[in-house]
Formats: C-alpha cells, structure tokens, sequence
C-alpha cells in the first residue's frame, strides 16, 4: 500500500490539512493515503517569536507552506527573495532554489533543520566547585 506512514509518540502532536490532532497515551502508526496532504508535525514547528534570523524565517515561511497556511506561490516568493537579499539563507550542502522552485517545502524544513533547530537542543547543567559548595551552572 502507498502513503506516508506517521510514527507517533504518546502525546505527540501534529496538524493535518488544517487539523490539529494529538496522539493517545501510546504510540501510534498512521498511513495517510491522500497526495498532497499538509502535514506538520509541531515537534518540528518554529513559533512565529522564533523565527529571528533569515534561516528561521525561511524556515517559519517553509512551514506555513507545509501547514497550508499560505499558498505554495506566496512561499515560493517570500523565499525566492528571501534568498536573493541573504547569503546567509544558503548553507553550502543545500540547493533551496531548487527545492524553492519544485515547491518542496518539505525539503526546505529537511535542509535548514539543524541550522535552525539545533539551539533547541536542551542544555545539560555541569557541576561547579564554588567555595566548597556545589553550584549548577548551563554548560557553554
């Protein structure tokens, strides 16, 4: 059978065509058989207050796409200038003009993930001697 096959977590969010739906309290498989479905998992979601470099913004605008919440047309021009006035918006192992132009905003979210989500990582706490006290401090 064809289709994209979904892996959830307990818990798990993600938004179909529109849809916001949460997984049960175990892990679940889902097999969406229509083409051309928007789906978005919020696992992967940038929030619009966290899109504060041109990375994530190409990033923000590629997930609305994916979403369905701007057309392909007004993402594919938001980011074809986005990437005219950035170097920065091209990472030497991507070709977003590409992706840009086939409409892949999947692809776009696959290429600039590590660059954008990679300061969500969650930082461990290291400990500290400080005059014969333990303190905890973010490790740098």
């Amino acid at each position: 059978m064809a289709g994209l096959i979904l892996k959830l977590r307990p818990g798990e969010e993600l938004m179909i065509n529109g849809v916001l739906i949460e997984n049960g309290d175990r892990n679940t498989r889902l097999r969406v058989k229509t083409i051309g479905a928007n789906i978005l998992r919020l696992r992967d979601a940038l929030k619009p207050e966290e899109a504060t470099t041109p990375l994530k913004r190409a990033y923000y605008i590629a997930q609305l796409a994916v979403a369905g919440q701007i057309t392909n047309v007004e993402a594919a021009s938001i980011l074809k200038s986005a990437l005219n006035e950035n170097t920065e918006m091209a990472p030497a192992d991507t070709n977003l003009s590409e992706a840009i132009e086939s409409y892949d905003f999947y692809g776009i979210m696959r290429a600039l993930k590590t660059f954008v989500l990679a300061d969500r990582q969650t930082v461990l706490p290291t400990v500290e001697q400080d005059a014969s006290t333990r303190t905890l401090k973010a490790a740098e």
